[in-house]
């Protein structure tokens, strides 16, 4: 049973006769004779009683109509759901972002998004980057702009720019000089992203750090928050890490201050799709959108983070179709 059978069945039933279903789909008259004769064999049932002028459908005919109706109907919400996501004229679009993201886009993204395709409907998560890698991994979204580094099985990243780590400490003698990483790991330590110790972008490059000089990254206080742990690090009990694009918004009455380590830590911003997939159009726009955002702001006299990708490289990324 096929849709252009139910759908020469539907319009003959309508119709009254063949010729007329012809005409209408602009099909031939013997056509259509066929796809119903087909149709009648595999459901090994007349579907009209034929004979009379126009036609009249059978008891097999009457129980296959409303069927009939409403798989022609599906598919043809189908078909329109289709098209309208490859114009913009509808679809949704998913795609996440980390959490700290309006310190490098400076905008608000879905707003914009918004604006420019009213009609597509928005899936916009802010997370941590780990989680963030897993759900474009696993299908949940299905892209994504994120911190490295993270676990890329199933993953295809695209690194875009990058923005230097920074030691803060509302105490100026610890951040007089470029800060060793070794002194920091002896300072009380104020760390954010608690839920996130060992999968963090920059938690797992501090662990990776401290490794490398033997030594473990054991913060006297953890909490969920960058904002949090600013507030403490303002209070005196401990000191923290910030990316350079964050430095700007601290409120200069805090009292923080900071300085770049010795052996400079960055964060590094990538874009992240599945591997293999190719990205709706209206996804595929949404992260378009936040890249240039990000050049945008970054290339002003505001931006502190390195561009690492190139303009051809970021759209062979995103434009890759069948």
């Amino acid at each position: 049973m096929t849709l252009t059978q139910l759908e020469a069945f539907l319009c003959a039933s309508e119709l009254g006769t063949f010729t007329a279903a012809a005409a209408h789909l602009d099909m031939s008259q013997p056509a259509i004779s066929d796809l119903i004769r087909r149709l009648e064999q595999e459901l090994k049932a007349p579907l009209f009683h034929r004979g009379s002028r126009s036609l009249v459908l059978t008891a097999a005919g009457e129980q296959l109509l409303p069927h009939a109706r409403q798989s022609v109907a599906s598919a043809a919400q189908g078909r329109e759901a289709v098209l309208s996501q490859m114009s913009l004229a509808g679809g949704t679009a998913t795609f996440g972002l980390l959490r700290n993201a309006d310190y490098y886009l400076k905008t608000d993204l879905a707003m914009k998004f918004r604006r420019q395709y009213p009609k597509v409907n928005i899936r916009l998560v802010g997370q941590n980057s780990s989680e963030t890698a897993s759900d474009v991994a696993s299908g949940v979204l299905e892209a994504g702009l994120l911190t490295l580094p993270i676990d890329d099985e199933g993953l295809e990243i695209l690194p875009i720019a990058r923005d230097e780590l920074l030691c803060a400490s509302a105490s100026k003698q610890r951040v007089s000089s470029a800060r060793a990483f070794e002194d920091f790991l002896a300072t009380d330590l104020v760390l954010y992203d608690a839920h996130y110790p060992s999968t963090d972008p920059v938690r797992r490059q501090l662990n990776e750090q401290a490794q490398l000089i033997g030594k473990s990254v054991m913060p006297e206080i953890e909490v969920e928050y960058l904002s949090t742990a600013i507030s403490l690090v303002a209070a005196g009990f401990g000191d923290t890490i910030l990316c350079q694009a964050s430095v700007s918004s601290l409120d200069q009455g805090l009292g923080i201050h900071t300085i770049p380590f010795e052996t400079p830590i960055f964060d590094v911003l990538a874009l992240v799709k599945r591997t293999g997939t190719i990205l709706s159009p209206a996804t595929r726009e949404l992260a378009r959108l936040a890249v240039d955002s990000l050049m945008e702001h970054q290339k002003g006299k505001d931006g502190t983070a390195e561009i690492l990708a190139t303009e051809n490289q970021i759209e062979r990324f995103l434009d890759v179709t069948l």
